[in-house]
């Protein structure tokens, strides 16, 4: 049996005392949340869309960025630019809990329009701080959330990205220039796209791009920070969560996306969304039902 939520709906019950709930707000687009505690599960090479702010309650989670490992224990604040790839695992025997914002890009640059003098692309020039008080707050977004009040969380949530933005923000990298390698591995990155359902191998791949394998990887490893079959497998993850968002039934998700079965897609989207598709849909049809739509 799953645990129970401050808003009393149940938790995706998990092995050895985990859980993890991860919901949305249909009064606040642009946010996802995610309430967990983890032990033995840990999060493969990914990236997110958006940003990824977490409060750490308990425990130690550990994450693996290009530079190395950060840790942050209780009242560590994890901060997490798009498109950075990264892994995340227990710190600590006792695993981690924590509380997550997923605020889109979009929000983001709102926020930062209305409360910054940071020119371009805001992010944040860290990964890990000690602020218990913005903890606070963004456990104060969870609770509000899953009460239904759109508008402390609304609130609350501008407050926190202010609040860091102003701490520990800055402009965000201009892209860099788009070398030989860099264009080959947008090709490449395109082809997966376009073909998710049946991908070509590497030599293949390789090949219809006028490269070889070894070079290809290299060339994918730089401008992503992960081999193709890892991105394949992010990037599949990401379009089932818009299908199932949808209201596509996992099953027909699984498909549609390019893995073998829905248990190769409930393996694959636990791992790196941390709750199964199953649940992950139900939270969405039961917001759109709180909201009439």
């Amino acid at each position: 049996m799953g645990m129970i939520g401050a808003g009393g709906a149940q938790t995706a019950p998990r092995a050895g005392g985990e859980w993890a709930r991860h919901r949305r707000c249909p009064d606040l687009p642009g946010l996802d949340l995610l309430r967990a505690r983890y032990v033995r599960h840990s999060f493969p090479r990914h990236a997110h869309d958006g940003y990824v702010i977490c409060a750490v309650t308990s425990g130690v989670e550990a994450v693996g960025l290009r530079g190395g490992v950060v840790r942050a224990g209780r009242g560590g604040i994890v901060m997490i630019n798009p498109e950075v790839p990264h892994t995340a695992w227990a710190g600590a025997p006792e695993g981690w809990a924590y509380a997550t914002l997923y605020p889109s890009t979009e929000l983001v640059a709102g926020i930062a329009r209305e409360t910054s003098g940071l020119r371009g692309t805001a992010g944040f020039v860290r990964t890990v701080a000690d602020e218990p008080g913005v903890g606070r707050l963004i456990a104060g977004v969870h609770r509000a959330a899953e009460a239904g009040n759109a508008l402390a969380a609304d609130s609350l949530l501008r407050i926190v990205v202010a609040r860091l933005l102003r701490g520990h923000g800055g402009p965000l990298p201009l892209r860099a220039p788009c070398t030989a390698g860099a264009f080959t591995a947008a090709r490449a990155r395109a082809v997966l796209e376009e073909r998710m359902a049946e991908p070509p191998t590497l030599e293949e791949l390789a090949g219809e791009l006028g490269t070889g394998p070894f070079a290809l990887l290299r060339a994918f490893r730089a401008a992503y920070g992960m081999p193709p079959h890892a991105w394949l497998t992010d990037a599949r993850v990401r379009r089932a969560r818009r299908l199932l968002e949808a209201g596509t039934p996992p099953a027909e998700t699984a498909v549609a996306v390019g893995f073998t079965d829905q248990p190769h897609l409930n393996r694959h989207f636990t791992r790196i969304v941390g709750v199964p598709p199953g649940a992950y849909r139900r939270e969405r049809r039961r917001g759109e039902a709180d909201t009439g739509t």
